[in-house]
């Protein structure tokens, strides 16, 4: 049994070192075709270079032409802003030419991974970031670069990132204490997920930032006691469940646009040709709140039947409240904070008890 074994591991070790060549051979010679291809580019362009000069120096001349037929300048001035433009184009030839020649020779013993010529039609090449500081441009992860040709914006003003937080989810419930819920804290939940912009809101200070975006959010209710909630003529109340289940759960899903006032301090990074102002690893709270639609509801029941597990989802069949809108804050030490949200909105358009949604958890602005 053992031989059987160590020969199918040298089977399968013999298998993939092949395909492993194989596949660097593969890489190797599209390597070379791309190698190929960047130099080809450069020639072509090094064709190019004396007739691009040349039409300059023609055009030159054709404005110290007007401006001796005006007698702007004297003729002998005038022959002598020609010889000057034609040792300008004579020299920017050889240095053009001379630039693209290096360029061949670095592509050439270093290889196309050493060395990435760029056309000027190429375009941006594609950034993602995702975490770190982007103030002083310090990522975790990067995918490609930069074009060279594309300058840095001097000032940012807004900023952008992406904004996820989770957490527990219940009501507050009219006369009631959060610890006498008709809704579990365990497996009761929410989860929002949504995309944010920051501003800063003064010119010469960032103490001060307008936070805004659009989110999705869901909240989750477990039910307590073998109890479901029960749609009476629009009037929405708890009923027990005539069989014994084993969970019943209930979920809203919302679009909401929120807004915050963030305020706290950050530190002011200047270079050469731009500034920014970073909040990395400073605290920071926003207040605000938000508003949007209910965009779906469902209750979820598992139970069983004749020993067999059956599930009933009942979707939108209880009347929810169409317009949400709530009061939400936040504190955060870098891009994690505490959050808090509460919908000021009653959970139902009818309910016996007026009960309104409440979320505490974390929240992550991933910018």
């Amino acid at each position: 049994m053992n031989t059987i074994t160590k020969l199918l591991v040298c089977l399968i070790l013999g298998l993939t070192f092949s395909n492993l060549q194989g596949q660097t051979k593969e890489l190797d010679s599209i390597k070379v075709a791309k190698m190929n291809d960047k130099i080809s580019d450069l020639e072509e362009d090094r064709t190019k270079i004396e007739e691009q000069e040349k039409s300059i120096l023609k055009l030159k001349i054709s404005k110290i032409n007007k401006r001796l037929d005006s007698k702007e300048i004297t003729a002998e001035e005038a022959e002598n802003l020609k010889k000057e433009a034609a040792k300008t184009a004579a020299l920017n030839i050889e240095n053009r030419r001379e630039i693209i020649d290096q360029k061949i020779a670095l592509l050439q013993r270093n290889g196309y991974d050493a060395y990435q010529y760029k056309r000027v039609d190429e375009g941006n090449r594609l950034i993602l970031r995702i975490g770190g500081d982007e103030s002083t441009s310090e990522s975790f992860i990067y995918v490609g670069d930069r074009a060279d040709d594309k300058p840095r914006k001097y000032d940012r003003r807004t900023t952008e990132d992406i904004v996820f937080a989770f957490g527990f989810n219940n009501t507050l419930t009219d006369g009631q204490d959060l610890e006498d819920s008709p809704y579990k804290l365990g497996g009761s939940g929410f989860i929002e997920l949504g995309y944010a912009w920051k501003t800063r809101i003064f010119e010469n200070t960032n103490f001060w930032r307008l936070k805004y975006g659009f989110s999705m959010q869901w909240n989750k209710l477990k039910i307590k006691d073998n109890n479901y909630l029960v749609n009476t003529d629009g009037n929405i109340s708890l009923q027990e469940y005539p069989l014994d289940a084993d969970k019943i759960k209930f979920r809203t899903t919302n679009l909401v646009i929120p807004m915050h006032l963030e305020f706290g301090p950050s530190k002011k990074i200047e270079k050469e040709d731009y500034f920014r102002y970073s909040t990395f690893k400073k605290l920071k709270v926003g207040l605000g709140g938000y508003a949007g639609l209910n965009i779906g509801n469902m209750q979820k029941i598992k139970y069983k039947e004749d020993g067999e597990r059956e599930k009933d989802k009942q979707r939108d069949q209880l009347e929810v409240s169409e317009f949400i809108y709530g009061l939400s804050g936040y504190v955060a030490l870098g891009n994690v904070a505490l959050y808090v949200k509460y919908d000021l909105n009653p959970l139902f358009k009818n309910q016996v008890v007026d009960q309104n949604n409440i979320s505490v958890g974390l929240r992550f602005d991933m910018d």
